[in-house]
């Protein structure tokens, strides 16, 4: 039997119980994902308040996972290709469960840094793995609804983070958040370790007994023949393993060079909302409560527009479809930055904002499987998502300067909007990859 066979039996057959399984699962790790990237927007203000933070000191404290995210991207998130997606995956809800404590029990500004920096390193990597995970997983036809509803389990997550943080910052304190957060990922570590099974990609590279049992158990749970030796590889598929320099060449240097700006520029629009959308409710006037029902608000959209665009991506092609959704979130981030202070209608455009970006961020998610090949779409997407957190770290310290300036919301609100509709354009030249 030949790996192609075993593959193209995956990406051609119809799903079967277990492969929606083990896409679930990484869909919850999603949700945890989304839940502690985001907590630290739902208690700024708290903190904020409580140790007399102003606006650059904020954005720092922002960036700060975001840097870590950017990090644990780059540089853990490839040694899922030597020890396997799963093993990296386990150690990423280690540092989550880790991090979140220690965020919790940090006592000043410069110890909560120093905790979300650390939080970051599992934030970053863990991403790469499910994404890679869930395209392996899925066939063909499905694959870019099922990345979508793993990117929409990243927006459940802070929608959960959202309505959660309410109640324990009023009768606990903002410290019981993260605390709420590593229980979580602990839990997930249990769950992942008992359930999620290591990729078949992975697998087939082993060359040990030890190994081929892993496989064949695999196989059969796949509804596939097992297999008395390793699968062999054909000609070429031998020819491309041995050539990481395939990323280098002409056309997929273009297309992931343009997949990078466009995720880079998306980060920094999407976290400057993220991040700091309560806040400014909040400098408007609102209260905690408000504040933190906004950001609800454009999550609980922004899964109605993740799932949309994946539903939409079975028929048509995601790379337009994303397109216009940032044209149109470029509109509203603009609109909200001249808008009137009044509470529906800014509630209204944080709506159109959330259900258009999130969509924009899920099809993004659902691209780099198709413009990268599968000898090397771990490292492709390991290196754009990592490079489109540094994007996301920039976006809420940029915000931070432009607000302690004192400037006009309209100004950086529209500096902020630009890099949707830089993002749109790249998106648009981008060309998938075709064996």
């Amino acid at each position: 039997m030949y790996v192609s066979e075993i593959k193209q039996a995956i990406y051609n057959n119809t799903m079967n119980s277990f492969q929606i399984f083990a896409i679930s699962i990484c869909v919850l790790i999603s949700v945890i994902d989304g839940f502690d990237v985001l907590t630290i927007a739902f208690v700024a203000p708290s903190i904020s308040t409580q140790w007399g933070l102003n606006p650059e000191q904020l954005g720092v404290l922002f960036s700060a996972g975001l840097v870590g995210m950017v990090i644990g991207a780059l540089l853990i998130s490839p040694f899922a290709d030597k020890f396997g997606r799963r093993i990296i995956i386990l150690c990423c809800l280690v540092i989550l469960t880790i991090g979140m404590f220690a965020s919790g029990l940090s006592n000043n500004h410069s110890e909560l840094i120093i905790a979300r920096l650390f939080t970051g390193l599992g934030m970053g990597a863990i991403l790469p793995g499910i994404n890679t995970v869930v395209a392996e997983y899925s066939s063909n036809r499905s694959r870019s609804l099922a990345i979508s509803i793993m990117a929409a389990g990243y927006t459940v997550g802070s929608v959960i983070g959202g309505i959660i943080s309410i109640p324990l910052i009023k009768h606990f304190g903002w410290q019981y958040v993260f605390f709420f957060g590593g229980i979580l990922s602990a839990i997930m570590f249990v769950v992942v370790f008992c359930q999620l099974p290591e990729s078949l990609d992975f697998l087939l590279t082993k060359k040990s007994n030890k190994g081929l049992i892993k496989l064949n158990q695999l196989l059969k749970k796949l509804g596939l023949k097992s297999c008395d030796t390793f699968p062999k590889t054909t000609a070429i598929s031998q020819k491309q393993q041995k050539k990481f320099s395939l990323l280098l060449t002409p056309s997929m240097l273009k297309a992931t060079i343009l997949l990078c700006i466009s995720n880079f520029m998306l980060m920094c629009s999407f976290y400057f909302l993220a991040n700091w959308t309560p806040k400014i409710l909040v400098n408007l006037g609102y209260t905690n409560e408000l504040s933190i029902t906004g950001s609800l608000l454009m999550n609980i959209f922004g899964i109605a527009g993740g799932v949309l665009l994946g539903w939409f991506s079975k028929k048509y092609a995601v790379q337009k479809a994303v397109s216009l959704m940032l044209v149109i979130a470029f509109i509203s981030v603009t609109a909200f930055g001249f808008s009137a202070n009044i509470l529906p209608l800014l509630f209204t455009l944080i709506a159109f904002i959330g259900f258009t970006i999130f969509a924009a961020m899920a099809g993004l998610y659902a691209t780099a499987p198709i413009v990268f090949p599968p000898q090397i779409r771990a490292t492709g997407t390991g290196i754009v998502l990592g490079l489109a957190r540094l994007g996301a770290a920039l976006g809420p310290y940029i915000a931070g300067l432009l607000i302690a300036a004192e400037l006009p919301r309209s100004y950086y609100f529209s500096i902020l909007a630009l890099p949707l509709l830089v993002s749109a354009i790249c998106i648009l030249l981008i060309k998938p990859y075709r064996e």
